[in-house]
Formats: C-alpha cells, structure tokens, sequence
C-alpha cells in the first residue's frame, strides 16, 4: 500500500480544495453573476433563471460525486475497495452523473427551443454546442456504468479467490 500513500494524500488535498472552490461558487459567484446578468438585461431573465437552478444543481452532483470518491479513497487506504460496501458509494457516483447529464438535457433542450423561436437569437452555434456537451456527459454516465460492472466482477473474483486460499 505504501506506492499510493502519496497520491492518495495529493488528491485527497485536490478533492478538498475543488469541494470549497465549488461551494464557493455555488454561494457567491454563480448567484451574483445570475443577478448582476439579469439586472443589465432583464429581457434575458427566462434565459437566465433556468441557467442558475441548473448550474447550482449540476454544483450539487459534483458535490456529491467528491464526498463518494473521498470515501472510495479510504477503501483504497484500507484495503477494502473490492468489497460490496464500494458499490454503494459507486453507485453514488453514477446516480450523481446521471442526475447531471439529465439537467443538462433538459437545460439544453429548453435553451435550443428558446432559441430556435426566439428570431434575434438564433445562432446555430449554440445549440451545436449543448448538443455536445450532451454528448459527452452521455458517454460520461455510460462509462461509469461500465467502471461499476468492471468493479463488481473484481469483488466477485476476489472474493472467490479469497474463499479458495
């Protein structure tokens, strides 16, 4: 165990530090940026409303998704991380990026309709862009799927071989 001890203690240091920049803006930034955008223009506030629930939503799932991987580190620490409680906090995570892809759909989908009816906004560039944001949170969620599936056949096997020795 003693090769991980360093990087284990080095993102441990990263997920700390990357938790309180995230609560940080989702207290103060985001908000007041929200707020400041829709005092210059209001006429964009049907835009901009939207933008923040989904942002400080999307914040919230990170959250989560760093409090699991602490967590998943310290059955790594132990030793422990090929056994069935690692799953439960695996499971956190892929729920936490599914529940983030499916915000950001239903953001990008309500974004391209606005724009798409909205004449002095149209811009094809936008839309184009969501759509692969989309995209790739897609492939996000479907390859921790697989990582979870990868991580259960390895409790299993260990598991066996541990009843076989």
């Amino acid at each position: 165990m003693l090769p991980f001890r360093v990087p284990l203690l080095v993102l441990r240091v990263f997920l700390a530090c990357l938790f309180a920049f995230l609560v940080l803006m989702q207290v103060m930034s985001i908000p007041g940026d929200i707020a400041h955008d829709v005092r210059e223009t209001p006429e964009a506030a049907h835009l901009l409303w939207p933008i923040l629930v989904v942002a400080e939503l999307e914040l919230l799932c990170a959250q989560v998704v760093i409090v699991c991987t602490w967590k998943l580190l310290t059955m790594v620490k132990r030793d422990s991380i090929f056994s069935d409680a690692s799953l439960g906090w695996v499971n956190g995570i892929v729920w936490s990026f599914a529940a983030g892809w499916l915000l950001l759909a239903g953001l990008a989908a309500y974004l391209t309709a606005v724009i798409y009816f909205t004449p002095e906004i149209r811009d094809p560039g936008i839309p184009i862009v969501l759509f692969g944001m989309v995209l790739f949170g897609a492939v996000l969620v479907l390859l921790m799927i697989v990582l979870r599936a990868l991580l259960r056949q390895a409790t299993v096997l260990r598991t066996d071989m541990e009843a076989v020795i």
